[in-house]
């Protein structure tokens, strides 16, 4: 599937542009954390990016390819998650028979990677009564069971306690090591420090750097991202 690839992407709506002639490129392999401020685009570019928005103009491309129909190993994670009304488990294996795993296969993937993030022990308890934190494991549980190529993950821990950050980071660094291309939204500095490789940083919709995680903070190129670094960046 990659590189995942933007030519010039746009992306308006209200009479507002919201994305403004976004060209970069997604390799397989390092962690990609995109910053900015608040209202800068973030959510908007990654929703874009996995095909939930469609550009206002532009070309948006998996591995070169222009046929928007066929299937992608991709996944995405939500700040706040859509449980269903079911149990854990249930969460995990409805979303492996949407994607065409065989039921023999289902049960045990799924008990697989809920033990993997620490969900095991309450595996038959309805999804919708459990902590905010639980939630996220599971949801990232239920997309990392369909083995993605690449994760999109929007905020994942911005309504999270200390602890359950933690939870979460961890098993973002699992689902990395496992081999899945990670591409994660923040408003979290320290945060993007710990879990990215590399940088995109975007302000008013443009994309204001790129660059591996050690240099952006160190020396940023542009007088936006200096300025967001030190906490002196408005609201776009």
């Amino acid at each position: 599937m990659l590189p995942l690839t933007l030519e010039d992407v746009s992306f308006a709506a209200g009479g507002r542009t919201i994305i403004d002639r976004v060209s970069c490129e997604f390799t397989p392999g390092p962690r990609t954390v995109i910053l900015g401020p608040n209202g800068a685009g973030k959510s908007v570019l990654m929703r874009l990016c996995h095909g939930l928005l469609t550009p206002t103009a532009g070309r948006i491309a998996w591995r070169g390819s222009r046929d928007e129909r066929r299937p992608r190993a991709q996944a995405m994670v939500f700040q706040r998650p859509v449980m269903l009304r079911r149990a854990a488990l249930g969460n995990v294996t409805y979303g492996l028979k949407l994607a065409g795993v065989p039921r023999t296969e289902r049960d045990r993937r799924a008990r697989e990677v809920l033990d993997a993030v620490g969900l095991s022990a309450i595996a038959s308890r309805p999804a919708r009564v459990l902590s905010g934190g639980e939630q996220q494991k599971l949801a990232l549980a239920r997309a990392w069971a369909l083995t993605p190529e690449v994760l999109f993950l929007d905020e994942p821990t911005a309504n999270l306690d200390p602890g359950a950050t933690r939870e979460v980071e961890r098993i973002v660094d699992q689902i990395h090591a496992s081999g899945t291309k990670i591409v994660m939204t923040t408003h979290n500095l320290a945060q993007a420090r710990r879990l990215a490789d590399e940088i995109l940083f975007i302000s008013a919709g443009r994309v204001a750097d790129h660059a591996p995680v050690e240099r952006f903070f160190a020396q940023p190129s542009t007088t936006e991202a200096a300025a967001f670094i030190k906490g002196e960046l408005p609201w776009s």
